[in-house]
């Protein structure tokens, strides 16, 4: 008879892992604390589910379990979830590298691992709560090692069950209503483990300047740098959102880690947006150029049209300190200049982040020091971490479904396989 496996979180990691446990032999419980279990990842990728991507490199990561990468990938990388998940009948769309269910449903990917766990007789406990996780202290008692307190109000009261190994699944803090509370990082400290500080990823900027209310709705093609204490630490460029209340879109998502830590250490973040990136040095001063000949008649107005969003260029002219109406010919070289600069570098000042329950995923968890290439913990035998509770997080493109998925198949194997 095999190991008795409990698993924590019926999420991406938890699932996976609870299957691949029971697909090496064991006997396997999953507790979730929501009626359902999948409920985050039904709203992943805007619920057509971007599952992983071809395109994997450990430079896509942050955090410290970064140093795991190349070992718990080359157990269970991009092939072997393609395999999992393309042996199980869901037909894949490939997008340039980012990877879809055929269907474009997040509901396609969830289905495909609820029926895994019912095939494999996963008994899977929903509308459950892990209050405490205790040590059986006699180790004669293999079987009765770990003691989890469980509050669920289908059974009849509290109960205290029994298992030889543990993976904790259960998400970090991004999303709350989904059930990622912050409540597996209690677990986890209450056993010994040390908790990198968690902050919102994936996530929008919010940003001091009063003028966003005019731009809000607006979006464009721009490259974005952030600097954090006037350092230059990320270039991207995509499809940025104005807000009401600062920067969002792909591009902002991918920095956003880095400058909710430099907001965390009271460090002085900024932006700086190009509107026009198509065009080099040269380009750019030829356009301009040209257009002050050919156009100087026009109103300011006029004169931008073409040049970006209506709403984009009516907030350059404020800044420049000019109205619509001028004549392009008397506006003075001094706000000719500040026009040209603006549209190439709009700096913004970042003063926070949207919250957890706006972020994709959080930066922050189990730190890498404490863990096992198999996700073990190196305090507690038979103790295991998978998905996002574990101190990595990644850009968006499918890179964190990805680390669900193999966290959670490296964990899972190896909470019924070792001795």
């Amino acid at each position: 008879m095999g190991k008795k496996v409990a698993v924590i979180g019926g999420g991406a990691a938890g699932m996976m892992a609870a299957i691949q446990a029971s697909l090496y032999g064991a006997q396997v419980e999953l507790y979730e604390r929501n009626n359902r279990v999948g409920k985050k990842l039904l709203a992943t990728g805007n619920g057509k589910c971007n599952f992983s991507n071809l395109n994997m490199d450990k430079t896509a990561y942050y955090g410290s379990a970064v140093v795991l990468y190349d070992e718990v990938y080359s157990k269970f990388g991009v092939r072997d979830t393609i395999d999992f998940f393309g042996q199980r009948g869901m037909l894949i769309k490939n997008k340039g590298g980012y990877l879809y269910p055929l269907s474009e449903q997040a509901a396609t990917v969830l289905d495909v691992l609820r029926f895994g766990l019912e095939e494999l007789g996963v008994l899977v406990h929903t509308d459950s709560i892990i209050e405490d996780i205790q040590i059986q202290q006699d180790v004669g008692l293999i079987d009765k090692k770990f003691v989890l307190s469980i509050k669920n109000e289908d059974f009849d009261k509290n109960q205290s069950k029994f298992y030889d190994a543990v993976v904790i699944a259960c998400g970090g803090m991004a999303a709350p209503k989904t059930g990622s509370d912050g409540s597996g990082y209690k677990l986890a400290v209450s056993l010994g483990h040390i908790i990198t500080k968690t902050v919102p990823a994936l996530v929008q900027l919010r940003c001091n300047e009063t003028f966003f209310k005019s731009v809000a709705g607006v979006r464009t093609d721009a490259a974005l740098k952030l600097y954090i204490d006037g350092n230059k630490e990320a270039s991207v460029r995509g499809e940025l959102q104005l807000t009401e209340y600062g920067i969002s879109g792909i591009p902002v998502f991918q920095f956003s880690r880095q400058a909710a830590y430099g907001l965390l250490h009271k460090r002085t973040v900024t932006v700086d947006i190009d509107f026009l990136p198509d065009y080099n040095e040269d380009e750019y001063k030829r356009l301009w150029e040209e257009r002050w000949e050919r156009q100087s008649h026009q109103t300011m107005e006029q004169f931008l049209t073409g040049i970006s969003n209506k709403k984009i260029n009516q907030l350059i002219i404020k800044l420049a300190g000019v109205k619509p109406h001028n004549v392009t010919g008397d506006v003075n070289a001094a706000a000719r200049g500040k026009i040209v600069s603006l549209y190439r570098q709009l700096t913004v000042s970042v003063c926070g982040t949207n919250g957890f329950e706006n972020a994709q995923v959080s930066a922050g968890g189990v730190t890498a020091e404490e863990l096992t290439g198999d996700l073990e913990s190196k305090i507690i035998p038979n103790l295991y971490f998978a998905g996002e509770i574990v101190d990595i997080d990644g850009i968006c493109g499918g890179y964190n479904l990805q680390w669900a998925w193999s966290s959670g198949a490296i964990a899972g194997r190896a909470a019924a396989t070792k001795k």
